[in-house]
């Protein structure tokens, strides 16, 4: 399960950097819809995933050295992601994103991601605290 959880926070570094570097390139490529209220929402993104971004690759370093602070930094990524999902889930649903075509499947996929990778990373850190503390549960 380390190396699985391993991959995803390399998974997440990247798609973190590419997802922003296309939406500042050409967003048309990733933008569900286009109104000035949608890109307005999109905008205020990059620092909660930079700080997501940060958290998984600190999880990542700290993880593949084999120091207890790797449970910290998975319970922040997996709770940084948590946020994130809610914030864009509830949105799109309000919205309609995901009924609205391609750049609906895409945000569908995304948030879909983000909520796994959420789920699984946090019950990972669950378990590591768990090796890392016993008997303080």
């Amino acid at each position: 399960m380390r190396r699985t959880v391993e991959w995803l926070l390399v998974g997440a570094i990247v798609l973190d950097v590419a997802y922003w570097t296309i939406w500042f390139v050409d967003r048309d490529v990733l933008a569900s819809e286009h109104r000035a209220a949608y890109y307005e929402f999109e905008n205020a993104f990059p620092l909660a995933d930079l700080w997501l971004g940060v958290a998984c690759l600190l999880a990542l370093l700290a993880l593949r050295a084999g120091r207890p602070s790797a449970t910290f930094w998975l319970t922040a990524a997996g709770s940084a992601g948590l946020y994130l999902f809610g914030m864009d889930f509830l949105y799109d649903v309000e919205h309609g994103i995901f009924t609205s075509g391609a750049g609906g499947a895409i945000e569908a996929a995304i948030v879909a991601v983000t909520l796994v990778f959420s789920v699984v990373v946090l019950r990972f850190a669950w378990r590591q605290w768990a090796e890392v503390s016993p008997g303080t549960r």
